[in-house]
Parts: C-alpha cells; structure tokens; sequence
C-alpha cells in the first residue's frame, strides 16, 4: 500500500502539467541560451517566457527576476551580495532567529568576516514584533533579511510593516519567500521587499532551481562569476529545462491559488479536528490565524517524536526533535518559541497539499492517535 505523503513543506511532487511543459527540453530543445543559431534562439525564448510566468506571479518586472540554482543559493546571493557591496557603508545585519538554515547559516560566515549580526526573538507564535526591528537598528544597518512563512510551524510574519521601516531608514529588506510563494498571496509591492527567494520544488516544479528577485537599483556583490548570464548577475548556462518546470508551476499556482488555498487549509483543519477530538494534551504550535493554510505543527505530551515515527511508516511527516540516549536536540525554532520540553519533544510537522485527501488526513489522524496512546502509556525516561 503506497504511504500518505504529508510533507508538502519539505517538497512538493512536480505538477503532471509542469513535467509535460518540461518533457520537450529533456531531447529536442537542447540548444544554449547563449547561442544565436536556431537551437539557442528556442531555449532563449524558453528562458524568458519562463521568467515573465514568475514576474506575474511575483506581480514585478521580468528583468528583476534572477533564476538560480534554488532557495538556498538565492538567499545566499541576497544577502551576501548586499553585505559585500555595502560593507564600506556598514556592516550591520538584522535577521530573525527562526530563520532556515540557509540564512543562519550565511550570517554566521558573515560574522567571521567582521559583520555584525542582531538575531531578533520572535514571540510564543513564532512572530517577530517590528518594533524590535526598529529597536536595533543603527547607522551601520546595510540589510535585514525575515522570512515571510516559518518552514515548520507555518507563521506568518508581518513583512510589510517590517520593510516600510526598513525604507524608511533607507535599508535593503530582504525575505526568504520559499514556503510562501504559491501558497499564500505573495507579491513584491505589496510586502514591499527589495529581494526575495523562490524555491522551486517548493511549489510542484522542479528541484535545483530557484529565482532571487532583484528591486531595479538594487546592488549585489556577484556570487558567481564568469560569463555574462542572467542579465550579468549570475554566471552559468540557464538551466533551461527546470527554468522552464519552474515557470510553468508559477503560472499554475497563479491560476490556482486560492483553490489551492482553500483545500490545503480544510485538509489541515480536518486533520488537527480529528487528533485534538482524541487527543487532550495536543499543542498547537504557530499562530493561531496568521500561518501557512497547508501547515500544522502539533507537539503529543511526553512522547518522543523519533519514537512515535519509528512505529508509523505508513506516513510521511516531519520530526521537530530529536531524541537520544542522554539528550533530546529541539529544533531551534521551537527552542525560539519556549515551547516547553515536554510537549517540543514530541513535535510533528504535517504540511498538506493540493493532492491531499480527505481519505488520508483520516486514515493518518487514526493512525497517530493509536500510536500516541500506546506510547503515552509507556512511563517516559527522559
């Protein structure tokens, strides 16, 4: 029997819709970009039709999209490129400290090179509050970077009053936008952000590609140098075939975001129905309201979350910790959150989506509440 797949957040399966947009780069349409004869002329066009189907999702300019090779590399761009083409103005960062690992990272290689960087609390919603962006900043400030949806728990951040403040003090604002884009509204003048990062495998494309939108004037240190590509923003023959996966599944989820939307939020609210009807001690982690409509973090009371999956392999969900021997690593979200170790311990990240069904989100509530009474009735020995 095939397992339930609720693990949208981690990726998504490519759309039969994308793959199909996809299959003729794959072996007729190889030609280089870069190349002016007939083959390149069809991958060219390819490329930049591709690049148009993001912007209008996006609601930017064709010319401000970048494509890279996926979230990670766009977020590294991003705020890289701003602190190594500002430094001589300042060598200030502000970022959130529930970020991925894919800007904590980067801003910890940051600090070792002379940069300053203010990790912000966010509160037991997971939200940052503004007014301690504006708290922080000072006169050596070049970049804050906050993700607009957490990964795990699915809050929203508040990302267009933090980039007006940032305007106002003539600050570049970046956000991670790889778990936002596709399922939620997400256009760059109505959050206001100068930079911000798609993942594609995110959003039923393809993975290894992602697009770094670039506001007109702003200006990036290259990541990747050599040629001339990508408007001489980032070197490396296009990636045609996932550029153009990646187009097609933005224009999809243009066309079927709020359909998406309303059937990934009542898969999740059924789910959550059922395990709370079964379940007393089930916490609820994230905000309440402004969360991602396809994510559910809920923490089982005394139950390690590595054992309880250990004994369900008919679904696929995620662990937000870790239990060993002698020590139990919480994700550091949470840790950021102060939800209390005896419910972090046994955290679960489920993330519905547009495949999802009712069937499924029934037969994986069944299956959890099972599993977690038995494993409740076990004297826990951390």
């Amino acid at each position: 029997m095939k397992p339930i797949y609720l693990d949208y957040n981690a990726t998504t399966p490519i759309d039969p819709e994308v793959v199909e947009a996809m299959r003729p780069y794959i072996l007729e349409c190889f030609g280089n970009p870069s190349s002016s004869h007939w083959y390149g002329t069809q991958s060219k066009n390819a490329v930049e039709t591709a690049r148009n189907q993001v912007a209008n999702l996006l609601n930017c300019n064709p010319d401000e999209v970048v494509f890279t090779g996926g979230g990670s590399e766009s977020n590294n761009y991003a705020i890289k490129g701003v602190a190594f083409a500002n430094q001589e103005r300042g060598k200030h960062l502000i970022t959130s400290s529930i970020e991925h690992p894919a800007v904590i990272e980067v801003c910890k290689y940051l600090q070792q090179k002379g940069f300053q960087v203010t990790y912000l609390p966010v509160d037991q919603f997971g939200q940052v509050d503004p007014r301690s962006v504006e708290k922080v900043i000072n006169s050596s400030t070049i970049l804050i970077s906050i993700m607009h949806a957490n990964n795990e728990v699915g809050t929203i951040q508040p990302i267009a009053e933090i980039a007006g403040i940032a305007r106002s003090h003539g600050i570049a604002f970046h956000t991670d936008a790889a778990q936002s884009v596709g399922k939620i509204p997400t256009t760059v003048d109505d959050l206001g952000v100068d930079l911000l990062t798609v993942a594609g495998h995110k959003l039923y494309g393809p993975k290894g590609i992602g697009v770094l939108y670039i506001r007109r004037g702003i200006q990036l240190e290259k990541l990747i140098h050599g040629a001339d590509h990508e408007q001489g923003r980032r070197a490396g023959t296009e990636n045609v075939l996932e550029i153009v996966g990646l187009g097609k599944a933005c224009e999809i989820a243009r066309r079927d975001l709020n359909k998406n939307m309303d059937h990934t939020q009542k898969m999740r609210d059924l789910l959550y129905q059922e395990l709370k009807a079964e379940l007393d001690e089930l916490k609820l982690n994230g905000h309440p309201k402004n969360r991602l409509p396809n994510t559910l973090s809920v923490s089982f009371k005394n139950i390690e979350a590595n054992k309880l999956l250990a004994k369900i392999d008919r679904v696929a969900v995620s662990a937000g910790a870790a239990c060993h021997s002698d020590s139990v690593k919480v994700s550091s979200v949470l840790q950021a959150m102060q939800v209390d170790l005896e419910y972090a311990m046994g955290t679960i990240r489920f993330s519905t989506g547009k495949m999802t069904t009712v069937e499924e989100v029934k037969e994986t509530a069944v299956i959890f509440v099972e599993t977690a009474r038995r494993l409740q009735a076990e004297k826990p020995k951390w």
